[in-house]
């Protein structure tokens, strides 16, 4: 286990950071949440400061299930696999995240984590973030679910894609194939992200060349993570491709941990859970930009500009009789001041 290393500013220089490849309890959040506790445990003991999860952990990726969904028509089976679904979310803020800011003060860590996060009727593919203190820091919601993720998950929009400063640097989340959206890539270049995390649901091989592309392109620590499912893990009546042997592999993980060359420091891990770590020097953050800063010395900004609009872009948006009297007042105090 190695020890952190603290810079005079006050920002540890050398730390530990984890990957979490596991299977969460489909569909049922309690015993889920029991999970990330004692994986964040086990996890703290390799010495991890940094812990990151992968993509929809509390409660499920629904891989496989088509939510009895054909162009015209739904099911009444898929209408009651939604609702499942729907009943092991997260309610952002509620309970589910207390539970898991208790978790990363008890274990002293840096928590990443991907979670189902439903507001209303609809669900979201989110991210959370919490500090060692307990401290629920914000999160992010993806973006651009892709393909038939959109049957059953919302867009989010550019108000939850935030880098947080932290004592261990600058922290992060792209989640899957939000990493193929360049734009959204150099936005968080921009935003100064060091400690890139990916959670994800992507196990194919093109997915860790996309890892250590990003790695150099952005000179950062790049943190992939998967699930690792088998049939089992999944409820008895689950509905899906897999059949019913439940020693057939569902997700096969493929979680990563890269350096700012594109080096691979951990993984990529096929073969079943597992907690992958590695030591993060954050030197070499630096010594990447020497020669490669895509939003400083190596940009272009006579050629190419890229404009984020990070409003929150809700649907409905109430005026009420007080906001009316109020505006009425501002618009008189001012006139009054101009006479």
């Amino acid at each position: 286990m190695m020890s952190p290393m603290t810079h005079p500013s006050g920002v540890v220089s050398r730390f530990t950071a984890a990957v979490v490849q596991a299977a969460p309890v489909a569909f049922n959040r309690e015993r889920t949440l029991d999970k990330v506790d004692m994986l964040c445990g086990d996890a703290a003991r390799l010495g991890a400061r940094l812990v990151v999860f992968p993509e929809a952990f509390v409660s499920a990726y629904p891989r496989g299930l088509d939510f009895g969904a054909v162009i015209g028509s739904r099911s009444e089976q898929g209408r009651d696999d939604f609702h499942r679904y729907w009943e092991s979310s997260v309610d952002v803020p509620g309970p589910a995240v207390d539970r898991l800011a208790r978790i990363a003060r008890a274990h002293a860590v840096f928590l990443v984590i991907g979670v189902v996060e439903r507001d209303g009727g609809t669900l979201y593919c989110t991210v959370l973030f919490f500090g060692p203190d307990g401290v629920y820091l914000g999160k992010h919601r993806k973006i651009m679910p892709t393909g038939s993720e959109r049957l059953v998950w919302g867009f989010g929009d550019g108000s939850t894609m935030p880098v947080f400063d932290t004592e261990v640097g600058k922290i992060g989340a792209v989640i899957c194939w939000e990493n193929y959206l360049p734009l959204m890539r150099t936005a968080m270049y921009a935003k100064g992200i060091e400690l890139y995390c990916a959670p994800t649901a992507d196990p194919r091989d093109s997915w860790l060349a996309s890892m250590r592309h990003i790695a150099v392109e952005g000179r950062c620590f790049v943190l992939a993570c998967n699930q690792f499912t088998r049939r089992g893990d999944f409820p008895a009546d689950y509905r899906s491709p897999f059949g019913d042997d439940p020693a057939t592999v569902v997700t096969p993980g493929g979680s990563c941990i890269v350096d700012p060359f594109g080096r691979l420091l951990a993984g990529p891990d096929t073969q079943g859970e597992t907690i992958l770590v590695a030591e993060i020097d954050r030197a070499q953050l630096i010594r990447g930009k020497f020669d490669l800063d895509v939003v400083g010395h190596y940009a272009r900004p006579d050629i190419f500009q890229l404009r984020v609009d990070d409003r929150p872009k809700p649907p409905v948006t109430l005026e009420t009789a007080t906001d009316t009297v109020r505006v009425s007042i501002d618009a008189i105090s001012t006139a009054d001041v101009e006479q």
